[in-house]
């Protein structure tokens, strides 16, 4: 019998229309069949709804995923909204390392006793994955596949992607893995850097944009380019004076590319080395946490590759 932890943080899974409601894990756990092989202990976590989750609250569930690996359990399973769940499932990668086990993230689109709710179904097949030691490692469970928490993408209100899709999992067929996981990454210390700005580029964007955030006090910056990393030339004094200055700009792309143009690189932009925006940023706050400045950074998302 595998032991998981069911860490539950309510958000659309738990909303329940008759009565009108937010259902705690336990009340979760009742609503399916019980899952064979997994004995399931729950957590509840208060959390902010998942379209204004709070960095702390994203480091407490990563934390609690990590320690309850560590405790014995087997696996982990979080329910999360979908709004900022590949935020803080990429962050509870990272925060986690190289412990052993499986930590899952689902969420629902359906409050959970609506007909048709994915709800149900994704939980129980959370769990499944979470109790299977094919599943190492910190990944999204929706809709019957398992993805990457690095590669995981919110591409439509109802619909994770990622490429490779790691695995699939069915409620009587348990977890089929179809390619490797990701290289593990060394555990993280510290606490991440939460003033980290996200900015999107656009054609004849003004360099004025870059040195307002910092201005403001943001200790580094991820620019959302275009292509393989292409952001207007009119960014790249800029770029290299934030690089003097000892504040990384790292630059992502709207389309997942491994790599990015060689001009922004030569002026001292660093690559996000395929992470999509919002995960590059998740990546960044976690390397200004080991207390360095460009150096850090650039030496962190090297270590992303894979």
């Amino acid at each position: 019998m595998k032991r998981v932890l069911l860490v539950a943080t309510g958000d659309t899974m738990a909303y329940l229309s008759n009565p009108p409601g937010v259902a705690t894990g336990a009340q979760l756990l009742r609503g399916i069949a019980d899952v064979p092989g997994a004995d399931v202990v729950v957590e509840d976590v208060l959390a902010e709804p998942s379209w204004d989750t709070s960095p702390g609250t994203m480091l407490t569930i990563a934390r609690r995923a990590r320690s309850a690996l560590a405790e014995g359990f087997d696996g982990v399973m979080v329910t999360h909204g979908v709004d900022t769940l590949e935020e803080t499932a990429f962050l509870t990668e990272l925060v986690a390392g190289s412990t052993q086990g499986a930590i899952v993230f689902t969420g629902a689109t359906q409050r959970f006793d609506e007909p048709g709710s994915d709800g149900p179904d994704n939980l129980a097949t959370a769990i499944i994955a979470a109790a299977d030691p094919a599943v190492n490692g910190t990944v999204v469970c929706f809709a019957n596949e398992l993805h990457a928490a690095r590669w995981a993408t919110l591409a439509t209100t109802s619909c994770f992607v990622s490429d490779p899709v790691l695995g699939r999992v069915s409620r009587s067929g348990g977890v089929t893995m179809l390619a490797p996981a990701p290289p593990r990454l060394p555990e993280v210390d510290g606490v991440p850097e939460t003033d980290v700005a996200l900015i999107k580029t656009y054609p004849g964007m003004p360099p004025s944009l870059l040195t307002a955030v910092t201005d403001a006090g943001a200790r580094g910056i991820v620019l959302e380019g275009t292509g393989s990393g292409n952001v207007p030339v009119e960014l790249f004094i800029t770029i290299s004076e934030l690089t003097e200055w000892d504040i990384p700009v790292v630059i992502a792309s709207r389309a997942r590319t491994p790599g990015m143009t060689s001009l922004a690189e030569k002026v001292g932009a660093i690559s996000a080395n395929g992470l999509r925006p919002g995960h590059a940023r998740v990546a960044l706050m976690v390397a200004l946490a080991q207390g360095g400045g460009v150096n850090s950074a650039r030496d962190w998302f090297g270590h992303l590759l894979g």
